[in-house]
């Protein structure tokens, strides 16, 4: 397979992929750029490239609808690409995987680590043409932890500001975000966060137009006629089902530097579809490739494989029985096959994974956080399958279960994509072996995330892309309070390292608190890791100027497309 690796993955320290989460000419003051229309044409695209009106439109797949395009409430991949484009935090990260100006001009922290002041730029505008000021940011980082508008990153993002505690209560005037001015942002945290930067440039912490909300209610997030923005492109169609159209905000401060006239998010969710698309020339990027067709794709110059950090991995819900009992996790995870699931049934694109916390992650002295954990061994031993199967057997004999008896049957519910479909039917023979009767639940995407995240489930599907390299960003995950807690995983011991991770300020005290909390969380089973995730996807020569980061997301807001 000829992979074209970013040799920047393993710089890219502390710092965040999307320019918003997940980076100067404009119009006169009030031009209503959101009203425009750039749809003329969309349903002619020639090549996936341009449409009938002589607009450059770059056509791409990167998923199917998202859930949600409200910014405080996504947290999925497929909606985070969107967000990049259409909306801009206070800061960016540059294709070298640097923090870089965003909304923000300049920003300084103070000499304790407590005060970070972000400078705005001058002149900055909605997509609508309305002015955009430090208000907006105060407005909408504090919305965040409203507890009406329930934002599953609220904790993850916000937790070590000054009075988060009071503000996530409904307290929200506690949060210790301030527009001291309409350019001067002011922040106060409660103990020093050396990666704060990195959550500034957090999709989750984009702004949102306060007015355009109060007008519309959810609803704002749903409609291209309300989706106001302040990024390099705005929303000017939306067809469920089918795509979503974004057009050149000429209201953003970069506008200049933009080449395309828009970019169409083809909302496809079968991969064989995508692929039909991408051969046609109707789209010159999809995500989602065949997996059968990967065999065929090896070596081509328009395949492929970058590293990404992130762990595919199972969710057991410990709101359920067999589930609360710790023998039946740790068996079902030992009856895993790790290396076959990824070197088989994955192909070679993902790697067999040992531990939760994965290649990629950046521990408080540099180094690789997995290179520090269980003694610088796995917790699982992968090419022990036969002596971890002969422990699963064990473990679920002393749980009261021998070969399986006394178990009720066992639900597993995911998506139909990529591998996910055929690791779940792996599963049933795996867990058979164990004499576990494993029935699987194929679930639409639209619906999958809402269903795991109100635990409507046995077992599922789950997986986590990092947001930036602090380990924190993954371990959070886990901690009982956390939104993305999708597992209800409840462990005093496991919260109580994780705060100490974030109480203190010695490298050295934090270090051992996030390893402490792996420990915990692998010898308690709270998730079952299975494989560490590439991305691998198609992309014509056509496509100049993008770029794609460790952290899973395609950047196409400077790129632009060959004649």
């Amino acid at each position: 397979m000829k992979k074209k690796v970013i040799a920047l993955f393993l710089a890219a320290t502390m710092v965040f992929g999307l320019a918003a989460c997940g980076g100067g000419g404009n119009n006169d003051q009030g031009g209503d750029n959101q009203s425009q229309s750039s749809t003329e044409g969309t349903d002619d695209a020639d090549e996936g490239s341009s449409s009938s009106s002589g607009e450059k439109i770059l056509s791409v797949q990167v998923g199917p609808d998202p859930e949600t395009m409200d910014p405080a409430l996504n947290s999925a991949v497929d909606g985070g690409n969107m967000l990049l484009h259409s909306f801009e935090c206070l800061l960016t990260v540059d294709q070298d995987g640097q923090l870089a100006e965003g909304q923000a001009e300049s920003w300084e922290t103070s000499e304790d680590g407590l005060t970070w002041t972000f400078h705005l730029r001058d002149g900055l505008k909605w997509s609508d043409g309305s002015d955009l000021t430090a208000n907006d940011f105060e407005y909408s980082w504090k919305r965040v932890c409203d507890p009406n508008v329930a934002a599953p990153y609220a904790e993850t993002v916000l937790s070590m500001v000054e009075g988060y505690d009071k503000a996530i209560e409904g307290e929200l005037d506690a949060l210790q975000v301030k527009a001291e001015d309409d350019s001067t942002l002011v922040v106060t945290l409660s103990a020093p966060c050396t990666y704060f930067g990195s959550l500034a440039a957090f999709a989750t912490l984009s702004p949102v137009q306060e007015a355009t909300i109060e007008a519309n209610g959810d609803g704002w997030a749903t409609e291209a006629e309300t989706y106001i923005s302040n990024g390099p492109f705005y929303v000017s169609e939306w067809v469920p089902g089918s795509h979503i159209l974004m057009s050149k905000n000429t209201n953003y401060w970069n506008a200049d530097a933009i080449k395309l006239d828009g970019i169409k998010f083809n909302l496809i969710e079968d991969a064989n579809a995508s692929y039909s698309a991408y051969q046609t020339g109707e789209v010159l990027m999809i995500k989602d490739v065949p997996t059968e067709e990967i065999p065929s794709l090896e070596g081509n110059d328009d395949y492929y494989v970058d590293p990404i950090i992130g762990t595919y991995y199972l969710s057991l819900n410990l709101d359920r029985e067999p589930f609360n009992d710790k023998n039946v996790r740790k068996a079902l995870s030992l009856a895993i096959d790790r290396e076959y699931v990824a070197d088989t049934l994955m192909q070679g694109t993902y790697t067999a994974a040992g531990n939760f916390m994965g290649p990629g992650w950046i521990d408080t002295d540099g180094s690789e956080f997995i290179e520090n954990a269980n003694g610088g061994e796995p917790y699982i031993d992968t090419t022990d399958f036969e002596g971890n199967l002969e422990e699963a057997k064990k473990l679920l004999a002393d749980a009261g279960y021998p070969d399986g008896e006394g178990l009720p049957s066992i639900t597993y519910s995911t998506n139909d994509s990529g591998y996910h479909k055929v690791v779940a039917e792996y599963l049933q023979e795996a867990w058979a072996e164990l004499g576990i009767d494993l029935k699987v639940e194929i679930v639409e995407w639209a619906s999958f995330t809402p269903m795991r995240r109100n635990g409507d489930y046995d077992s599922s599907r789950n997986g986590w892309v990092g947001d930036y390299s602090d380990p924190s960003n993954m371990l959070d995950l886990l901690c009982s309070t956390n939104g993305n807690n999708d597992g209800n995983f409840n462990n005093a011991d496991y919260d109580k390292a994780m705060q100490e991770s974030r109480a203190t300020v010695d490298p050295e005290e934090r270090s051992k608190a996030l390893h402490a909390a792996e420990d915990i969380l692998m010898e308690e089973a709270g998730c079952v890791p299975v494989a560490y995730y590439n991305d691998f996807w198609l992309q014509s020569d056509k496509i100049t100027g993008s770029w794609h980061s460790p952290y899973g997301y395609w950047y196409f807001m400077y790129a632009d497309i060959a004649e």
